[in-house]
């Protein structure tokens, strides 16, 4: 039996949970395809799962490989999707909860992957998926934002906020944002037009009446975000569900408790405004696979700029 290595997760537990360990290499089937792994991203849910943290993975269901998100090559296709792809052919993908992308290996289905962007190398690339879909399904199936609108987007830096800035300026709507003083320059630079620095400033002397907050901080941020939603508005949040009852006497819709959903309809066309280069994607730090620990803490410590990658060449 032909093995490589995974994070892969056991127990729940701190950082001695990570565990590097040897698994079998998955064969596809069907529609599926192979991809060795070049690189994959770390995210927020990934070290909530590793505590236990995260409802949908119980501890009957472990052990699990970690990650949602990936890219690298094709190494190998099922019966069905042979016409679809060729070995070698560079790709990204947001993937279920059924598997892990912090592997060498990695069976995707077809629905789940899209040619990577040529623009970028690999590694960026890895960094896109789980975060662009986020972004992208909060701003627009979640609270159906519309060119023309505005926008309130709760730390614009991070790995999904820095993402939802630059689709809601491709969308044609204005955005303000929310950052610490460090990173006022970078969103700015990236397309925000009105940018709070929350250290100095509360974000309801500036923001008024807002069609959307896409809120990625929550607690009392989110709290205070009904204030400066106009008449009708909505607030999405990636940290727990708002209290509806706080905006109905203003008509305030507040989407039930949601997850991104792989789509690749969306990610190609995620691709496409990274090659037009209307998207810029941010990597903070690498960390090499041997390195994971570090990579998981260096995400818990917060204020990352952009997103951590783990890579695996």
């Amino acid at each position: 039996m032909k093995t490589s290595k995974a994070v892969r997760l056991s127990w729940f537990g701190g950082a001695d949970a990570l565990q590097i360990d040897p698994v079998a290499i998955p064969q596809p089937q069907d529609d599926e395809v192979l991809v060795r792994v070049v690189a994959a991203s770390v995210n927020p849910v990934d070290y909530k799962i590793r505590e236990g943290q995260f409802p949908p993975i119980r501890e009957d269901m472990l052990p699990i490989i970690l990650g949602r998100d990936l890219a690298g090559t094709i190494e190998a296709a099922g019966t069905s999707a042979h016409y679809m792809v060729v070995k070698g052919d560079p790709v990204f993908a947001h993937i279920g909860f059924d598997r892990g992308a912090q592997s060498e290996f990695v069976v995707v289905k077809a629905i789940e992957l899209v040619a990577a962007p040529r623009s970028i190398d690999l590694v960026h690339a890895a960094a896109v998926p789980l975060a662009a879909m986020t972004a992208w399904q909060g701003l627009f199936d979640q609270g159906e934002l519309q060119p023309g609108q505005t926008v309130l987007i709760h730390g614009g830096a991070g790995g999904v906020g820095h993402l939802a800035i630059q689709f809601a300026k491709a969308k044609g709507a204005t955005v303000l944002t929310t950052v610490g003083t460090d990173d006022v320059d970078f969103v700015r630079a990236i397309g925000a037009d009105t940018v709070i620095d929350y250290k100095t400033e509360r974000f309801e002397d500036v923001a008024k009446d807002v069609d959307l907050v896409f809120d990625l901080v929550g607690g009392e941020t989110q709290d205070r975000s009904f204030a400066v939603l106009r008449q009708g508005g909505t607030l999405v949040s990636t940290v727990g569900v708002a209290d509806p009852d706080k905006g109905k006497a203003r008509d305030i819709r507040v989407p039930e408790r949601w997850m991104a959903t792989p789509n690749a309809a969306q990610l190609g066309e995620i691709a496409d405004l990274i090659d037009a280069g209307r998207v810029k994607v941010e990597v903070a730090e690498t960390f090499p696979l041997d390195q994971v620990r570090e990579a998981y803490a260096r995400l818990e410590q917060g204020h990352v700029r952009g997103k951590i990658v783990l890579t695996f060449a």
